[in-house]
């Protein structure tokens, strides 16, 4: 089996090849190809980096050719860079899969038996308010910022090209991942991350947003099982529906702060800092904050279902390792 990983210079795409590297996919070992603009600097053995964007002219169609089995999409600027920089927002997270979708279009129809699985990392923010206290699976897709819009309209490209028969495709909504290792990005939901990672590591962490403010999560471990599953799962049981919101811990920032304090201290709690930042509230308030993902559940996926877990599995495979 050959498996492309797009984005897979980031957090979540090493963690994924190094779980596919280890235990293959579908009980099938995996011919591994990562495509990024950057690597970390210990290669994955086995596995092939290719560096570049996939905005790229010429790059979507270059690797199409190569015929992957199954493709995970994870590349993408993050939600706080598509908002402030709107045209390259478009650029990479949206033309690009216009590209890809039709460069394996012309795989096909040059040898129908070719259809790659295509798992598609979409994000809670293909959702826009009023919310209900929790979001169902019927609830309407309305995004309320630039990096939604973006994501949704590759969920909605992807189930096309898949009720056509030219791809077999497959969009899944993460939580919001956390507790995330290394160094703080660009997405506005970088702090959710931050303040435990950085007061773990013995360094302040800045808090932009109110405690009361309440958002859905789940781990990195979680991540990379949600692509796993997404990638061997038989799409029939989807009936049309390729879009799914997956499984998370919905709590608010204090109760965040107080899961950090059971299982690390006070001495630690107080390294976070309030700093309110209206650019950032204005963005997270507009996000979906709970939700009710009985189709994913259904299907087999799972998360944690404590915030102290989350933390857990950061203390238990990120915690003074290198990134």
């Amino acid at each position: 089996m050959r498996a492309l990983i797009l984005g897979g210079g980031g957090m979540v795409g090493q963690k994924l090849a190094r779980h596919i590297a280890v235990h293959g996919l579908d009980g099938q070992q995996v011919k591994l190809t990562l495509h990024d603009i950057a690597f970390p600097p210990a290669p994955i053995a086995g596995a092939e980096q290719i560096n570049g964007s996939i905005a790229d002219a010429g790059t979507p169609e270059a690797l199409a050719k190569t015929k992957p089995d199954v493709i995970f999409h994870l590349a993408s600027i993050v939600s706080g860079e598509a908002e402030a920089d709107f045209a390259k927002g478009w650029a990479v997270n949206m033309h690009p899969t216009w590209a890809l979708l039709e460069a394996l279009r012309a795989e096909h129809e040059a040898d129908p038996s070719y259809r790659p699985r295509i798992v598609f990392t979409s994000s809670i923010a293909v959702f826009g308010g009023p919310y209900p206290d929790k979001i169902s699976d019927t609830f309407l897709s309305a995004p309320q910022t630039s990096y939604g819009a973006q994501k949704s309209i590759c969920e909605t490209m992807i189930s096309d090209f898949s009720r056509k028969g030219f791809v077999d495709g497959i969009s899944i909504r993460l939580p919001t991942i956390c507790v995330r290792p290394g160094k703080p990005n660009a997405a506005a939901s970088s702090f959710f991350s931050g303040i435990i990672r950085e007061p773990l590591n013995g360094q302040e962490a800045l808090l932009p947003v109110a405690d009361t403010t309440r958002h859905w999560h789940a781990s990195p471990r979680s991540a990379t099982g949600f692509l796993t599953h997404a990638a061997t799962l038989d799409t029939d049981r989807l009936e049309g529906r390729r879009a799914l919101n997956l499984p998370g811990v919905s709590c608010t920032v204090a109760e965040q702060i107080e899961a950090l304090r059971e299982l690390a201290g006070n001495d630690v709690v107080k390294l976070i800092k309030p700093k309110p930042d209206p650019v950032i509230q204005k963005i997270v308030e507009g996000w979906p904050r709970n939700f009710e993902p009985e189709r994913a559940l259904a299907l087999g996926f799972k998360a944690e279902s404590s915030f102290k877990e989350i933390i857990q599995v950061y203390l238990d495979d990120d915690l003074n390792r290198p990134t």
